[in-house]
């Protein structure tokens, strides 16, 4: 399982990198999650493809998730939230607001802390939730 998260590229300790790294990871490995998950459904079309994981990585639905997974998180994991939300990045997107944009920086940050501690297992654990909850909104459409 390390192999396929890490490439086979050297360790980087995530206590020794800032937040900010922390969330430029995160956002990396959570967008790829998202499209793994929307290809291994089963054929689409690339813009269908796109338009879905587009959706699933603005900042408003990583805040979303991250009420989800609050409550399953230990403190240790709750900190390096605190810490990821604390992040300064100097500008907001224009499709959303300073306090969702934090929300979804600190879900960010906490992935790519998760990843570059080699915690794969229990970032896993996290991004599954991040399936279920597509999945209940998708059955309360139809």
């Amino acid at each position: 399982m390390n192999e396929l998260f890490c490439f086979n590229l050297p360790k980087v300790k995530p206590d020794e990198v800032s937040p900010a790294v922390w969330a430029y990871v995160g956002d990396a490995v959570y967008e790829l999650f998202v499209r793994f998950h929307l290809v291994a459904q089963g054929p689409a079309k690339t813009r269908k493809l796109h338009q879905e994981a587009v959706s699933r990585v603005r900042a408003s639905y990583q805040a979303e998730i991250l009420t989800l997974i609050q409550p399953l998180l230990t403190e240790a994991e709750l900190e390096i939230l605190r810490r990821g939300r604390n992040v300064k990045t100097g500008h907001v997107p224009n499709n959303t607001d300073i306090i969702t944009y934090r929300h979804s920086t600190a879900f960010e940050a906490l992935i790519g802390y998760l990843y570059l501690d080699g915690r794969y297992e229990r970032m896993v654990e996290l991004l599954k939730k991040t399936v279920e909850k597509s999945e209940d909104q998708s059955d309360a459409k139809s």
